[in-house]
């Protein structure tokens, strides 16, 4: 008889944790649900991350509600191209990493590789340097020290990993709960415009073609919501449930870790659309050109006046940045794993994925100091929208592989769509990739 408990046996990485986890099969549908939830929520954190904070806080301080519409369709894209990684993984036993390699020629799976830990070093670029902003802000930490410090929560994953994986989704859930909290509670502080905030929630803004500056920024909010090492992440962390590899059972293991998706999403929907609505109410008439996080710090507490509101902004970043680094963390093995079919001891692997992150941002923080977090941030963006395509496409086109995914293969008009996403978001990210080279 399958115990009522959830059980994990340690293993040292996600690939090694395949059907680990207790799905509660056969326990009821709200059991069933729970022994799902967690990958999703993994994955919402790169969707909340400090480079999305920069872009929400440019938005909102510059446009007010306007460019709310923008955060929820990329937010339905991103629901969309998550649920693809997750059918992919459950449907091949497989992860986007090892479908590369063994579907490609060794030269293109190389480049795909090369281009993966490139955005995952600057994802964890903006994540480390988001939690040294808060440890400055919160205890006056200098900023080369911070990301020094930061740098350590490789060894929190060794202990929490080792103590199994649903251990490591646990704190990662508490600590998207902690910060949907804190924000909700800067959206009340901050008495927003809530017949505004819902219009303009699901109407485009007038003039977004038109208008080059909001049309950056939009594009911005894009490039900072679709995460490439996600699609890698999602593909792997899927398979730690103990679902049935039956066909029945894949499709009732899609099913639910859609459910988990899309709860997840929705919380960093929420998180998203909170700061810029806090950004829209408190900074867009008094200081519509506040875009660094630090600016927004200082503001907070005098323009709300409400004491410790800052504090609340500054621990939701730090609870951001330290989730964001766990996850990028687990991205880099996967994809280091699966491209390279290298397997290494687990502290060895998390301390070179993790110092492809650290070193570049001592030396740029070293270099640029507090001044150039912002430029550090978007530039962090720009990377991602160089090489997210090259993740976006082969998911694409493996969903819609007969062969690969059998009775799971994407339908016809669900194919479609994913295309059209995929060649939205090379457009648009590519403009701003043009846009960053070429200011006009």
């Amino acid at each position: 008889m399958p115990s009522e408990t959830l059980q994990v046996e340690t293993r040292s990485s996600p690939s090694e944790s395949a059907g680990t986890v207790h799905s509660f099969a056969n326990r009821g549908l709200f059991r069933h649900v729970l022994g799902f939830a967690g990958p999703g929520f993994l994955i919402a954190v790169g969707y909340m991350d400090p480079g999305n904070w920069a872009t929400d806080l440019a938005a909102g301080s510059r446009y007010g509600y306007s460019l709310l519409f923008v955060i929820m369709a990329s937010n339905l894209m991103a629901v969309l191209l998550q649920s693809l990684s997750l059918k992919l993984g459950i449907a091949t036993e497989q992860d986007l990493a090892q479908l590369c390699r063994a579907r490609y020629r060794r030269s293109v799976a190389v480049s795909l590789w090369v281009f993966a830990e490139i955005a995952i070093a600057a994802c964890d670029l903006a994540e480390v340097i988001g939690s040294a902003i808060a440890l400055q802000l919160l205890f006056g930490l200098p900023l080369l020290l911070g990301v020094i410090v930061t740098g350590l929560d490789v060894l929190l994953i060794l202990l929490l990993e080792g103590r199994g994986f649903r251990k490591l989704e646990a704190v990662v859930m508490v600590l998207i709960g902690t910060i949907a909290v804190l924000f909700g509670i800067e959206v009340v502080l901050s008495h927003p415009a809530f017949g505004s905030m819902v219009t303009h929630l699901f109407v485009p803004p007038a003039g977004l073609l038109r208008d080059r500056e909001m049309l950056y920024i939009a594009i911005s909010i894009l490039g900072a919501t679709v995460m490439p090492h996600n699609l890698y992440l999602h593909s792997s962390i899927v398979q730690t449930r103990d679902y049935p590899r039956t066909r029945e059972g894949k499709r009732q293991a899609v099913r639910f870790a859609n459910i988990d998706s899309a709860v997840a999403l929705t919380m960093a929907l929420f998180v998203n659309g909170a700061i810029l609505v806090v950004a829209a109410a408190v900074f867009h008439k008094a200081h519509p050109e506040v875009a660094e996080i630090g600016d927004a710090y200082k503001l907070l507490t005098p323009l709300l006046g409400v004491t410790g509101a800052s504090t609340i902004f500054a621990l939701a970043l730090l609870a951001s940045g330290q989730n964001s680094t766990i996850t990028g963390t687990l991205a880099g093995q996967i994809v280091m794993e699966g491209f390279l079919d290298l397997k290494m001891k687990p502290w060895l692997r998390r301390l070179i994925t993790r110092g492809m992150a650290i070193v570049p941002a001592v030396i740029v923080t070293a270099i640029y100091g507090s001044d150039g977090t912002a430029r550090l941030l978007v530039f962090s963006q720009v990377v991602l929208s160089m090489q997210l395509s090259f993740a976006v496409v082969p998911l694409v086109a493996f969903t819609g592989n007969r062969e690969l995914m059998g009775s799971l293969v994407n339908r016809r008009w669900l194919q479609g769509m994913a295309w059209a996403v995929a060649a939205l978001i090379a457009v648009l990210n590519g403009w701003l990739l043009l846009q960053m080279i070429h200011p006009q």
